[in-house]
């Protein structure tokens, strides 16, 4: 028997072990978990904590699994879809939400982490018959196209430029003592928030508005 016999069949006898001990019922049975598992959850029945969240200026107590993140407790939770799931990697920017004043990718943040916590979502920025300044913006000068990244960059273009009016740096800031507003600046701080449809100049210059309007 050549040496390649000799790996086929250490293959069939591996294989035939395998199933043998499957028949037997020494491999666990999960196809009783599966039947029972709520949608959404891989591995059910794990801790759960009382949260306690003020969302968009309203006071809201769940009691969630500690593996949920932030992201899935506003939009499974308590229905604010308006927060985007993008890669769930905290790379594009479309989860982003303003907590305590400053701007998170709410999906890398797992929901325990902040109670107490005041949360703001695109839908406690401004509403259809009254648009927060920078919504406006966006919409005066076509900031967006498919819409999907919308609500993350305005979150994150609100806090951004709170940000430079609370004098802190960005990687490009020639003088640390001297924080002041310019598109570059702008760039660079929302380099995290990723448009697909490339509508950035726009964005750019509703920000820029936005920023006037603030000075004037």
């Amino acid at each position: 028997m050549d040496r390649n016999t000799d790996l086929t069949v250490t293959r069939r006898v591996a294989v035939s072990g395998g199933a043998a001990i499957a028949a037997a019922g020494l491999l666990p049975d999960r196809s009783a978990e599966a039947a029972t598992a709520p949608a959404g959850l891989s591995n059910p029945g794990g801790p759960t904590m009382p949260v306690r969240l003020t969302v968009n200026g309203r006071e809201r107590s769940l009691s969630l699994d500690t593996r949920v993140t932030l992201l899935d407790a506003l939009r499974e939770h308590m229905g604010l879809t308006g927060s985007k799931k993008g890669c769930d990697h905290g790379q594009c920017g479309a989860c982003t939400v303003i907590v305590n004043g400053q701007r998170i990718n709410s999906c890398l943040s797992l929901a325990v982490m902040h109670d107490g916590d005041h949360v703001t979502t695109i839908e406690g920025l401004g509403q259809v018959d009254n648009l927060h300044p920078m919504q406006a913006a966006f919409v005066k000068h076509d900031g967006y196209q498919c819409g999907y990244c919308t609500p993350g960059q305005i979150c994150s273009s609100v806090a951004m430029l709170d940000e430079i009016k609370a004098g802190i740096p960005s990687h490009v800031t020639d003088d640390l003592t001297q924080v002041s507003y310019s598109d570059h600046e702008v760039r660079e701080r929302m380099s995290g928030n990723i448009c697909r449809c490339a509508a950035y100049p726009n964005i750019v210059a509703a920000i820029r508005d936005v920023h006037e309007e603030r000075r004037g």
